[in-house]
């Protein structure tokens, strides 16, 4: 939850200030459930804030059964703000614990471009949708992004607009071609692991940068299912991919997602990058329809698809 400016406090009514305390604390009951294999009953913070199963403490009910893996408590209220954080939140950390879960999301105008022709793509969604990817960058283990967007946006990939902790920043670089001048490898927010082709040169790693090898396939690139496999291996089974478009469309082209959120805003743009490119079809019964929910993030709308995922393909 990003701080109020200095003296906002005074001029918020007291009903806003009661929500948006309540909404602090249930991103922290989150926050609290991220490293811990959830079971279905009820979930809440102690009086010390940590995690707690106690019906006296809980806000909510864990039901993996229900449509959001999630239900109300009766004995607290929720606003809703605080329900919209838990539909949006609750089913990405009720998972098995130790499987690999595969999430990404892209941020795209009406016309479904992610950035310019020139690459210019900061902000086309609004504050609310960014807000939103550090809050998946903090629940998760790693946030992975491909070479192009580390060269058009130089992202730190760190959780500067909420609470919660850094994850591992994953970059893939299959020819090793990104300068080690870029935030994701100069700064120390985060360790930080590059993805390559085999037998690749390129600079020297600055400390705190893990370089990873993988055999390229006939086009250059790094099979999906190969990271998947290797960041899990290393215990980074919570993989968030945030960019950009070609490195989400290899990774559900493949197989390997295993949600796909796109917050659409109220921008026509007219040419530039398109959010997904993936293999032609011929007939819409190949197309791949998705069950959704839809959550408005300010002027944005938050799309969230559940994908078939198949890790052989």
């Amino acid at each position: 939850m990003a701080p109020l400016p200095e003296g906002a406090a005074a001029r918020v009514t007291t009903g806003a200030a009661t929500e948006q305390l309540e909404l602090a604390a249930a991103w922290r009951l989150l926050l609290a459930c991220r490293s811990t294999p959830l079971e279905s009953g009820p979930l809440g913070l102690d009086h010390g804030g940590a995690l707690s199963r106690a019906p006296g403490d809980a806000w909510i009910s864990l039901d993996t059964a229900a449509p959001r893996a999630w239900r109300p408590v009766r004995a607290r209220p929720l606003s809703p703000a605080s329900v919209q954080l838990f539909d949006i939140y609750v089913p990405l950390l009720a998972r098995p614990s130790g499987e690999s879960f595969v999430l990404a999301h892209l941020g795209q105008s009406l016309d479904g471009r992610i950035a310019t022709h020139s690459g210019d793509s900061q902000w086309i969604t609004g504050d609310a949708d960014l807000e939103h990817g550090h809050r998946l960058r903090a629940l998760f283990d790693a946030v992975l992004v491909g070479a192009r967007t580390v060269e058009l946006d130089d992202p730190r990939l760190t959780t500067r607009l909420c609470e919660g902790p850094n994850p591992v920043r994953v970059v893939i670089d299959a020819r090793r071609r990104l300068p080690m001048r870029h935030r994701v490898f100069a700064d120390a927010g985060a360790p930080t692991l590059l993805l390559a082709a085999a037998g690749r040169e390129g600079p020297r790693l600055p400390t705190g940068v893990e370089l990873i090898e993988f055999q390229a396939e006939p086009d250059g690139s790094l099979c999906a299912r190969a990271i998947v496999e290797a960041l899990t291996a290393r215990g980074l089974s919570r993989i968030f991919i945030e960019g950009g478009g070609d490195t989400v469309s290899r990774f559900l082209q493949q197989g390997q997602l295993d949600r796909l959120q796109i917050t659409v805003a109220p921008v026509v743009l007219g040419s530039g990058q398109t959010a997904l490119n993936l293999a032609p079809i011929d007939t819409l019964s190949e197309a791949l329809r998705l069950r959704s929910a839809s959550f408005r993030l300010g002027e944005d709308v938050l799309v969230d698809c559940e994908v078939a995922v198949d890790r052989e393909a």
